[in-house]
């Protein structure tokens, strides 16, 4: 091989290597993926879609995705990067979306105002707290 061949490869490997170095500075920051995994077999593929919509609707452009990702026995967990959010199994029931979308934004962007999903619970009374049995009762106990 003559040198001028040898100079015209390295002067070649020069270029690609620049070429990724500045794609590599041009790339975005990598951005969240949720993933929502759901039992097909329940025919759960709705909620998991408006799940999803939701979630879209409500984070924008501050997540890179959301991935619905089918499966069996009763799966509907929602995962970001990985992580594990909500599990239904785990916690019983399906999340409320209000929870879910406060789960995720306290894991991607703690300080997003969520809107009216972050507005306050009223104080707990003792009136709040009563039941019906406890109505018929009476203050001081049953008449």
């Amino acid at each position: 091989m003559s040198s001028e061949q040898t100079s015209a490869i390295i002067s070649s490997i020069e270029k690609l290597s620049l070429t990724e170095n500045t794609k590599q500075e041009n790339v975005k920051p990598r951005l969240p993926r949720i993933s929502i995994e759901y039992c097909t077999q329940c025919r759960w593929v709705l909620r998991a879609g408006w799940t999803a919509q939701e979630l879209l609707v409500t984070f924008g452009t501050i997540i890179g995705e959301v991935a619905l990702i089918p499966g069996v026995n009763a799966v509907f967990i929602v995962q970001v990067d990985g992580e594990t959010i909500w599990d239904r199994k785990k916690e019983g029931r399906f999340p409320e979306l209000k929870e879910l979308k406060q789960l995720i934004r306290n894991r991607i962007a703690p300080d997003m105002n969520l809107g009216h999903s972050d507005s306050k619970k009223k104080a707990t009374t003792d009136a709040d707290t009563s039941t019906k049995d406890d109505d018929a009762c009476g203050k001081d106990g049953c008449p």
